[in-house]
């Protein structure tokens, strides 16, 4: 069984269809960089079908208000309503416990 150093923590779900997918798939891989370079940032799943989820852990609230408020990010979440997203949802949820198989 393995469990997360930071439990609790913090998630935030986000999930998107798509109006175009012209250099989304570029833009993701640079919005997961530059999440990664976050404070409290723990680490990321994503997948996409038709529907994409992406589900980022956080070390706490404060963390992942820190992201919302990057300026980098903000540029690529005005983009995306503009240019990608024909759909989307954000959810924060707190996570209790983990655990898994490998």
């Amino acid at each position: 069984m393995k469990v997360e150093k930071f439990v609790p923590y913090s998630a935030v779900i986000f999930t998107s269809t798509l109006a175009s997918s012209d250099g989304y798939a570029a833009m993701a891989k640079r919005m997961e960089e530059l999440a990664k370079q976050q404070p409290g940032f723990i680490r990321m799943d994503s997948a996409r079908e038709d529907v994409g989820i992406t589900v980022s852990y956080w070390k706490n609230l404060e963390s992942i208000q820190l992201w919302k408020k990057n300026v980098d990010h903000l540029n690529t979440q005005d983009l995306g309503k503009r240019k990608w997203y024909e759909s989307y949802s954000v959810r924060i949820a707190k996570v209790e416990r983990e655990y898994g198989f490998n």
